[in-house]
């Protein structure tokens, strides 16, 4: 199996790529992230470049121990750096090292892979993730049953249209692999379609 490390450098790198070709307003676009714009989205991905330790400790007080103040409050207020920024950031191997502290290689993967799909899902465009590292992110969520991001996927069986994939017994869902990562991570899909939270 490829080092999963590997793939997190290359979604980073083929996230970077797509920016680079799309028009700029593709950094306003809506994304999968609710009230996340796309410059949002890479802002937030792109925090360990910015942020050291300390200065991530120091955010983490100032939010009140709150990790999801700090990603919001980082990614509203550094979402205005220029794009050309934020791109050299997504191909830095510094982010492409990183590891969240207690998520490991998977933790890293997950992030990447997710926050890329929170992204190419809502521009309709295909993952820029490897697919090895998409079907990877789908089995570690799938798991979870869910718990991960709090759905609840009880009487609920799941299938992937692209591959052979499939989990759960019940009503069926069917969409792409990463619309399914999509799903089970907690987000809505463009055409509506969510799971039910825990």
């Amino acid at each position: 199996m490829t080092d999963p490390q590997t793939w997190v450098a290359l979604t980073y790198e083929r996230w970077a790529e797509l920016l680079t070709a799309t028009p700029a307003a593709t950094w306003d676009a809506p994304t999968l992230c609710d009230k996340w714009l796309v410059r949002h989205v890479v802002a937030h991905v792109t925090m360990p470049v910015r942020l050291s330790p300390q200065q991530f400790g120091a955010e983490l007080a100032a939010a009140g121990g709150d990790f999801a103040v700090l990603s919001d409050t980082v990614a509203v207020r550094d979402a205005s750096l220029p794009p050309d920024e934020l791109l050299g950031q997504l191909r830095a191997p510094q982010l492409h090292e990183w590891l969240p502290p207690g998520g490991g290689e998977a933790g890293a993967l997950n992030h990447a892979v997710i926050h890329s799909l929170d992204v190419t899902i809502a521009l309709d465009r295909p993952p820029v993730a490897p697919r090895e590292a998409v079907d990877t992110v789908l089995d570690l969520l799938a798991a979870t049953d869910g718990t991960l991001f709090g759905v609840d996927v009880t009487g609920i069986r799941i299938e992937a249209t692209d591959t052979a994939w499939s989990r759960g017994e019940g009503r069926v869902i069917r969409a792409d692999s990463g619309s399914l990562v999509a799903l089970l991570s907690g987000r809505t899909l463009p055409d509506g379609r969510k799971l039910p939270r825990i």
